[in-house]
């Protein structure tokens, strides 16, 4: 992804005027939007994207609970010709401010951190959020990393994917091979 100066779309809360009951955040992005989506995530197309969120206050941060839907378009990593996804993402994930120099860790002492929990916080500098980066997050993680089309392998475009070792050194491993016969 590259980074740009300022979001792609609007979704940025601010902790300090969050009501105590939450309250909800949608996206739906415009053609210009899902051009500068595909462009950061390096697809060929977004058609669409949208997303709902309900963001409550949480120990002093917030937590942003919601679901994700797209229609993406990437090229295959066989024949490059255009695949298309449909992701569908949950989204639970929780922004607390981070630990203030009265409350950081001594040098030199211990820090437990539970590594098998999935719901490490994220960390917050400032009364803001911005959630755009969270939902480009979740569509990235959500692409195939190996878009293909249905049956569609090396050996479907004629391209050899055989046994034999291909390549200067298995040309002079068989020249060895022979030459080792003749003796």
């Amino acid at each position: 992804m590259s980074r740009r100066d300022e979001p792609i779309f609007d979704a940025v809360v601010r902790i300090d005027k969050l009501p105590a009951a939450g309250r909800s955040v949608a996206v739906q992005a415009d053609a210009e939007a899902r051009q500068a989506i595909a462009e950061a995530m390096n697809i060929l197309s977004v058609e669409q994207f949208s997303a709902k969120l309900t963001v409550s206050p949480l120990r002093g941060g917030l937590r942003a609970l919601g679901h994700l839907e797209a229609a993406v378009t990437q090229a295959s990593v066989v024949s490059f010709e255009p695949v298309a996804q449909q992701v569908s993402e949950d989204i639970d994930r929780v922004f607390l401010p981070a630990p203030r120099e009265s409350q950081a860790p001594a040098p030199g002492s211990e820090v437990y951190v539970d590594l098998e929990n999935d719901d490490f916080p994220d960390h917050i500098d400032g009364p803001e959020v911005d959630l755009s980066a969270l939902l480009l997050e979740t569509l990235a993680l959500a692409l195939d990393p190996y878009p293909r089309l249905p049956d569609e392998t090396l050996d479907s475009l004629g391209v050899s994917t055989g046994d034999e070792e291909e390549g200067p050194f298995a040309k002079l491993a068989r020249l060895k091979g022979e030459s080792g016969d003749k003796n």
